[in-house]
């Protein structure tokens, strides 16, 4: 570094707690653990707890140094808080089933789904939780809608915690250059040289409004901006990281100053949990430096619940954030909905704007449906014109998309003869289609399954699998399958772009099956 850009860097505001966390180990104790480790017993971890394990390592959680034990855990789901009294308001545990139940004090390794070895855990404190008590206490619901309660049937019974060393990050191979730790994020934001950051935490696409946005954000601290995408874990159903990148770079490349923005990925995993992931985003971003945080309408939240009301209140994140913010030390720049002014040429939050003004906008639902879906360009007035040539080339008319059929329902019900019908309508309509039945998969993708919940919700999974991808190509899958778990179906259903799902249960009467029954 010259002395020129040492002169010119920034104090930025200090990690929480006071030091960015590292737990990963030098490259000599690395090759020594290496063969260590070949001979413990081992934990493979789901993609949740693969995300967790690197910002914990990196220091994106600081002060938080491992998965959680037990007093942490519980003063978290009752205060939000650790053990010692700093604000956490999300718990972060290594949950496993009791069958794969560690001995205490003793160490086990932790593997990627490849069986690639990420860490060393030292197993200190091995403990029960309840399900129930965390969806009510995180998420505030128990309702099965909500996508990270529907998930929490599939982690262990216990969570086990002790003192990590990590031999190596999760590999990443897209966006290399923009995957980078808080401390290589705050390299880079002090050789802006000032000293206030505002970050912005998104899922989706970056629209005008996100823009317009964030530049107003910039321009009322006079600082810089983190733009700081989660390609982690989302909500099931949204635009797939590559997508959102894609657009993020373009804007930064060509809208904004290479000195005023800093673009990072956060290979976060959400918990959609709105007021308090508010919270939770905020403290992440202060280790990466920033001082201020963007919340808008809806913040982490994942829509409606199964009666179709809304999990959280419009405003909720945005109270709680500014109510915790002096604790953490960050302050937020809270924004209403943005919408165009079309007399104007501008944009506007819609507290802002006068009785009788002229405005539009466009929902989510309008872009997929009404443009997207149809193929028609969206308007360079709500995206650029860069972001609107990525999602139409990730996004093809509806006529052109791939989606699911799911038949459900007794054996005998005629789920098979119905796909097979549905299948060859399709076909004869140009469409490419590919008829997966359940018995057919058992003989080939699932032999030697039985018939247990067990071996029944892998063969579904598998099923799910085949049919995800197949649409991601897009194609159409028609699957025929005794599927009488709905967490399982809600499974896959989790597997598949939004609305690319549709189930059909096929209601005979049970004595027209029994009739049938061979």
């Amino acid at each position: 570094m010259s002395h020129t850009e040492e002169n010119n860097k920034a104090k930025l505001i200090e990690p929480y707690g006071g030091a960015l966390v590292d737990l990963q180990v030098s490259e000599s104790e690395r090759q020594e653990l290496v063969s260590v480790a070949s001979q413990l017993p081992s934990i493979r971890l789901t993609s949740r707890q693969i995300c967790d394990l690197e910002l914990l390592a990196t220091g994106a959680f600081s002060p938080l140094s491992r998965f959680m034990g037990k007093a942490d855990y519980r003063r978290c789901v009752e205060e939000m808080r650790l053990a010692d009294g700093n604000l956490f308001p999300i718990p972060i545990t290594l949950s496993i089933s009791k069958d794969a139940r560690p001995k205490l004090d003793s160490d086990v390794a932790l593997l990627d789904q490849r069986n690639n070895l990420l860490a060393i855990m030292s197993v200190e404190e091995i403990y029960e939780w309840d399900r129930d008590e965390f969806a009510r206490s995180v998420v505030g619901t128990v309702d099965q809608k909500h996508p990270l309660v529907s998930e929490l049937v599939h982690w262990g019974e216990l969570n086990i915690s002790g003192s990590l060393r990590v031999l190596s990050l999760p590999e990443h191979f897209d966006f290399a250059t923009h995957r980078l730790t808080p401390r290589e994020v705050r390299q880079k934001l002090e050789l802006l040289g000032k000293p206030n950051v505002v970050a912005f935490q998104t899922r989706n696409p970056l629209h005008r409004a996100h823009e317009e946005m964030t530049k107003l954000a910039m321009s009322s601290i006079e600082g810089t901006l983190l733009l700081h995408p989660v390609v982690g874990m989302t909500k099931p159903g949204d635009v797939d990281h590559v997508t959102r990148v894609r657009s993020y770079k373009s804007l930064i490349e060509n809208y904004y100053s290479p000195k005023t923005a800093v673009l990072a990925l956060l290979p976060l995993a959400m918990r959609m949990a709105g007021p308090k992931e508010a919270l939770w985003h905020m403290l992440i971003r202060r280790n990466f430096g920033a001082d201020h945080f963007i919340v808008g309408r809806d913040h982490a939240s994942p829509g409606t619940d199964s009666k179709g009301k809304p999990f959280y209140g419009s405003f909720a994140a945005q109270e709680l954030a500014i109510d915790r913010g002096d604790e953490l030390g960050m302050k937020v720049i809270a924004f209403d909905e943005m919408v165009y002014l079309p007399d104007e040429d501008r944009y506007e939050q819609t507290k802002n704007v006068g009785v009788g003004t002229k405005t539009i906008s466009l929902s989510g639902t309008q872009v997929r449906e009404d443009y997207l879906a149809k193929g028609l360009r969206l308007p360079e007035w709500f995206t650029r014109i860069e972001v609107a040539n990525i999602l139409a080339e990730t996004y093809p008319p509806k006529n052109k998309q791939g989606f699911c059929v799911w038949f459900t329902g007794l054996s005998g019900a005629g789920k098979s003869t119905i796909a097979e019908i549905l299948t060859v309508l399709l076909a004869e309509r140009g469409r490419t289609v590919t008829l997966l039945d359940g018995d057919i998969v058992r003989n080939n993708l699932s032999k030697g399954l039985g018939f247990t919940k067990e071996d029944r919700d892998t063969n579904i999974l598998r099923i799910g699998y085949v049919a995800s991808e197949i649409v991601r190509h897009g194609g159409i899958a028609v699957c025929a399958a005794v599927s009488p778990y709905r967490e399982t179906r809600n499974d896959v259903r989790a597997m598949l772009p939004d609305c690319a799902f549709i189930e059909v249960f096929v209601n005979t009467p049970i004595e027209v099956c029994e009739s049938r029954d061979i």
